[in-house]
């Protein structure tokens, strides 16, 4: 908080104000720019992620509801011939030991009933299992990391807790759980509604005939339920697909920072650029004195030619340059007795085509060496 002076006919006014009111957000910036492949890399590894938990669980619910609907005539008569096959031989065993039950006997049989059981299961939580597992999959790409399951100090900040708990993630969760809690009370309500005198009837029926009506009832009322809770599991995949994408929005500074990281800050690689093309430069003058010739343009580009015969087959250019360059190449050649001689066709050709310590091309030899015998002339070495 901050205060100004206002002078107002002699009086003084002491005006506050607040300087966070003139930020754009609490980092500085808004987040305008749409997230990196290297951020949601970066948030996958975390474990952050678009997906809905609730997508896996309605999944679930629909095939083991469908499962049952098929399955259950098996699994009930298995799970009674269990129970039959235990219940007939307690009479066998009890006048065998003069009406008791040997301990090792009960955990004998009981053991295997449960085994038997679990056995006839199985296959229904194995399905179920897959199904959760592929649901997760479609959402998102199999790509495991074990970072959210690493100790984190910061987990155990009371404060930051508190926090967690008031937050908007959690008023949503809390909404949600609300939204859930009301859909299956309004489709267990109507379910029930037209069906009172069914329930009513199962103390007139024979067990296995009430258990077969129960079991009906359960399997329907359980897929509505599934049915319903599937559209509040895409309500809450839209939600969170929308909610990851805005939390990933970055700003144009942590882009801009984000390519400095990962390409190198521009302005160090420019410095780098700059550092290597003085020193090539340095290179290039340093070797002009021992040239034959420096053929001009004439004011706009300079190429320096040498040319010994044991050393390349060819011509090498030993120095090149345009303009202010060119000049200072001209310069040096005349300081250490080099020889100019002036041909534009050439001298561009030379500069756009052949680079520093590179031969000189096989269709320009004629016209490099009609220059280097008109030097060798001049210096009298022919």
């Amino acid at each position: 908080m901050y205060k100004a002076c206002r002078v107002v006919d002699d009086t003084t006014y002491l005006i506050k104000y607040n300087l966070q009111f003139f930020a754009e957000d609490a980092n500085g910036a808004e987040k305008t720019e749409e997230p990196t492949a290297k951020k949601l890399d970066d948030a996958r590894k975390e474990g952050q992620v678009a997906k809905s938990q609730e997508i896996a669980t309605a999944f679930t619910l629909l095939a083991l509801f469908l499962i049952l609907r098929f399955g259950y005539t098996f699994m009930g008569t298995n799970f009674r011939s269990v129970f039959e096959r235990v219940y007939n031989s307690i009479p066998n065993v009890a006048r065998t030991y003069d009406g008791m039950l040997p301990v090792n006997w009960i955990s004998s049989i009981l053991t295997n009933a449960i085994l038997t059981m679990l056995l006839i299961s199985a296959p229904f939580f194995i399905i179920g299992f897959l199904i959760a597992f592929l649901s997760d999959l479609v959402q998102v790409s199999w790509k495991p990391t074990t970072k959210p399951l690493q100790p984190k100090l910061s987990k155990l900040n009371p404060i930051s807790g508190m926090k967690k708990i008031f937050s908007a993630r959690k008023l949503f969760d809390l909404g949600k759980s609300i939204l859930k809690l009301a859909v299956i009370s309004v489709v267990i309500y109507t379910f029930f509604t037209g069906r009172t005198e069914s329930l009513f009837l199962l103390y007139d029926m024979p067990l296995k005939q009430a258990i077969g009506l129960m079991g009906n009832l359960i399997i329907s009322l359980g897929l509505r339920i599934a049915a319903a809770y599937m559209v509040i599991a895409i309500i809450d995949l839209i939600y969170q697909r929308r909610k990851f994408k805005k939390d990933m929005m970055m700003t144009k500074k942590e882009v801009k920072d984000e390519f400095k990281n990962s390409e190198g800050d521009p302005q160090v690689k420019g410095a780098q650029k700059r550092r290597m093309m003085e020193a090539s430069r340095r290179r290039m003058m340093q070797a002009l004195p021992q040239a034959d010739v420096v053929i001009t343009n004439p004011t706009h580009y300079a190429v320096a030619i040498k040319y010994d015969a044991n050393e390349a087959d060819a011509p090498v250019v030993v120095a090149k340059g345009a303009d202010y360059l060119a000049q200072k190449i001209k310069e040096i050649a005349k300081d250490n007795d080099v020889e100019i001689v002036e041909n534009k066709p050439l001298a561009r050709m030379l500069y756009a085509n052949v680079e520093v310590g590179e031969l000189v091309p096989p269709e320009l030899y004629k016209a490099v060496a009609e220059v280097l015998a008109y030097v060798y002339h001049l210096k009298g070495k022919v």
